[in-house]
């Protein structure tokens, strides 16, 4: 088997940790000894062993000499555990290939540098782009400090999220909640606007599937949710109400009495939460990924600030027309300036069509 072989069964062994490891990246090893694999590992969740560890400790044999396939660099800093490059040069493996350096700063090269100088022959970049988009979330967390941003929606085939009198449940069909809930058990957080909590009183947690609740943040620049919202009552899952000082400190310390954190964030040019400085605070508290439920407003904003990084939409086969419209206004007079997305996906999913693009920025730090 060659390199790229061995490689992407340790991309599958990554995979296994998806939702379970941030706001480290996902991680799988393999070892290899005379074309059999010796050991097999993965990053299992966050503060557990590393994949190498893992790896080593899977062994059936001894590993001197053996090649060693992890689909990121492995670390060289003390963090959760010790760095990983000490372990592989003790076991004195013969080989180290890498599907990617790390970002991380306490990392970024130094790594197979430390290994090179043990005497381990080492490779980078064997799939590349499949290992950084494995992890694309730490990527851009890495070198931004901002979490990657997905836009999540469901409309009609006219374009609409909900009618006039703001009824929207329920427009996908049941098998694209099971993939909204997969995405809420895959991102560190969820972001909706106090509009969305008044209309629909969400609980924004994992139910359909297994998983981990994400983080439930609100924008509410002035303090305008109900005090019975279920992402108040429900103790399931955290919940940050990010708001401006504009906010009542009355109902702020109720809401703290709670166990809401209320964060005060500064204003855009409409008076409202700012969410570009609101994104570099949770990415500041190691939130590395943000999913977006809406509503339009919320979606129409981060549009217009060029803030998100994929989009992920049911379209359902039903007309509605007039109604509530997914996006809004984005001050665009020429079709030269629309935003250009990448289609990565389309599938059908139950009686929807679902698309997965990503914003098509040269300046990303997620593209490989």
């Amino acid at each position: 088997m060659t390199d790229e072989q061995y490689m992407r069964i340790a991309l599958r062994l990554a995979r296994r940790g998806l939702g379970k490891t941030s706001p480290n990246p996902m991680v799988g090893a393999v070892i290899v000894r005379d074309g059999r694999i010796i050991g097999r590992g993965y990053h299992r969740y966050y503060g557990g062993p590393h994949a190498e560890i893992d790896a080593l400790s899977s062994a059936t044999e001894s590993v001197e000499g053996a090649t060693v396939y992890i689909t990121l660099e492995p670390c060289s800093h003390q963090g959760k555990t010790p760095p990983c490059v000490d372990a592989l040069a003790r076991h004195r493996v013969g080989r180290v290939v890498a599907g990617s350096l790390d970002p991380n700063p306490l990392v970024k090269g130094r790594g197979m540098e430390i290994l090179k100088k043990q005497g381990i022959d080492t490779r980078v970049g064997v799939l590349e782009g499949q290992c950084r988009a494995l992890n694309e979330a730490h990527f851009k967390y890495m070198t931004t400090g901002l979490p990657l941003v997905t836009i999540k929606f469901a409309q009609t085939l006219d374009g609409r999220i909900a009618t006039a009198t703001r009824s929207s449940r329920w427009i996908s069909s049941p098998q694209f909640q099971r993939v909204a809930h997969r995405l809420r058990a895959t991102h560190d957080a969820i972001l909706i606007g106090v509009g969305t909590v008044q209309a629909d009183d969400p609980e924004l947690t994992v139910r359909l599937v297994r998983g981990r609740n994400p983080v439930r943040v609100v924008l509410d620049s002035g303090l305008r949710i109900p005090m019975e919202a279920r992402v108040i009552a429900g103790k399931e899952a955290a919940t940050i109400v990010a708001s401006t000082r504009r906010a009542d400190t009355e109902k702020m310390a109720r809401l703290r009495e709670r166990g809401v954190e209320v964060l005060l964030v500064g204003e855009d040019e409409a008076g409202e939460v700012d969410i570009k400085q609101l994104l570099k605070m949770l990415g500041g508290r190691g939130i590395t990924s943000v999913l977006v439920e809406g509503g339009g407003r919320v979606i129409t904003s981060i549009l217009r600030q060029r803030l998100a990084d994929r989009i992920v939409a049911a379209i359902a086969p039903k007309i509605m027309g007039s109604g509530i419209e997914a996006v809004g206004e984005l001050n665009i007079g020429d079709v030269a300036q629309t935003l250009k997305l990448s289609f990565e996906k389309v599938r059908r999913v139950g009686e929807d069509v679902v698309i997965e693009a990503r914003f098509e920025d040269e300046r990303s730090a997620t593209k490989p």
